[in-house]
């Protein structure tokens, strides 16, 4: 059985208390005050109370730890000491229209050892309000769903594999690219699946739900807690020329070891077309 550190322990109950809030704002979705910050971006009173409830709780457990957060931006704490990456409604999209598929994400980014910027992610927290799962990891401690283990799946054929993916809408992604990708993949594989939480995705691979996972576009708040949850389950993470960085937003490609580099072969030569 897991035993939480006293940083997940923080982390949780941040998402705990805002995930409360969310899942009743859901259940009167219709009702919630909805603002556009771009052209398919749409921002809720639910994300800035969610954002408000985890920026709270986590500058009480630690207040001179900074934040990247996907409302208030960057907020600079002691540079010596690590620092938050929230998202407090990633899927929100899928929340405004009913659908009840999103997360919470929180992660710690430590400063490079001898100053001068960040460097690895060293612990993470994917939470779901409407399956209460809670996904985490700790750096060297592996991956878990509440106080059970996770591990990637085993699944070595691409013909056995299924993949998910975020495909790019209005303001968004590159549709070009992504035709391409998914031209040379959606062919080889079981399955291709979008639903609309790049967080959720990168947690349900750590499980096993999925196989493997591409999108490009993102943000760090999205896939900080996913990329260290994943490889804390034995996956690999890596950007689209097959290099690794602590988090991979910009380019993400998720999977198995076997499975990782069938992937990136497909990947990199539908590219190069």
């Amino acid at each position: 059985m897991a035993v939480l550190s006293g940083v997940i322990r923080v982390m949780e109950k941040a998402a705990r208390k805002a995930g409360g809030r969310l899942r009743r704002d859901f259940g009167e979705v219709e009702h919630l005050q909805v603002s556009r910050k771009g052209p398919a971006d749409f921002v809720s009173k639910a994300d800035r109370i969610a954002e408000r409830t985890i920026y709270d709780e986590l500058l009480t457990a630690r207040p001179d730890w900074g934040f990247v957060m996907e409302e208030a931006g960057i907020i600079e704490g002691d540079e010596s000491k690590p620092r938050w990456i929230v998202d407090p409604l990633d899927g929100t999209s899928n929340f405004l229209h009913g659908i009840p598929h999103f997360a919470i994400s929180i992660a710690v980014q430590e400063p490079k050892l001898g100053g001068g910027g960040w460097g690895d992610v060293s612990a993470g927290v994917i939470y779901n309000p409407i399956t209460d799962e809670t996904f985490w990891a700790e750096k060297s401690r592996g991956a878990w769903l509440h106080d059970g283990r996770l591990r990637v799946s085993a699944r070595r054929q691409l013909p056995e594999a299924l993949i998910a993916t975020g495909i790019p809408f209005q303001g968004h992604g590159d549709f070009g690219e992504w035709t391409k990708i998914f031209g040379a993949i959606g062919p080889q594989v079981a399955g291709v699946r979008r639903f609309g939480a790049a967080s959720l995705d990168l947690a349900w691979l750590a499980a096993g739900r999925y196989d493997g996972f591409w999108e490009s576009g993102l943000n760090d708040w999205d896939t900080a807690a996913g990329c260290l949850i994943v490889r804390e389950a034995g996956g690999f993470v890596s950007d689209f020329r097959g290099r690794s960085q602590p988090i991979h937003s910009a380019q993400v490609l998720a999977a198995n070891d076997a499975l990782h580099s069938k992937l990136h072969k497909l990947l990199v030569n539908a590219l190069k077309a």
